[in-house]
């Protein structure tokens, strides 16, 4: 879901969302929320854990993408050590991209 069309949140894990809106995928040229690539966001004081996916085990730009997660989330104000945990279950399917990205890439 684009950040425009996202429910109003609040809070520092809202703002962590809204800065990984900023991370794309270099392969698909798209922003990894949107992809359904972040499964989770938590914040603990100046501490925050992102857990995300990517769109396959193998994925050639697994890095580049963890590196701009933790290098957008440590700039938020207030962020001062960010932990991510790449997961692979469940499994990212097409099926969670926001309905914006789905037509983007043409699964509506």
């Amino acid at each position: 879901m684009s950040e425009a069309a996202a429910p109003v949140a609040h809070g520092p894990a809202a703002e962590l969302r809204r800065a990984l809106y900023d991370v794309i995928d270099p392969e698909l040229g798209y922003n990894i929320v949107d992809l359904g690539l972040i499964y989770g966001i938590a914040v603990e004081g100046s501490h925050a854990h992102i857990t995300m996916t990517m769109t396959t085990p193998g994925c050639p730009a697994a890095d580049y993408i963890e590196f701009g997660v933790r290098q957008r989330v440590a700039a938020v104000p207030g962020i001062d050590a960010v932990d991510v945990s790449v997961i692979w279950e469940p499994r990212w399917s097409p099926a969670l991209m926001s309905e914006e990205a789905k037509r983007h890439f043409g699964f509506l």
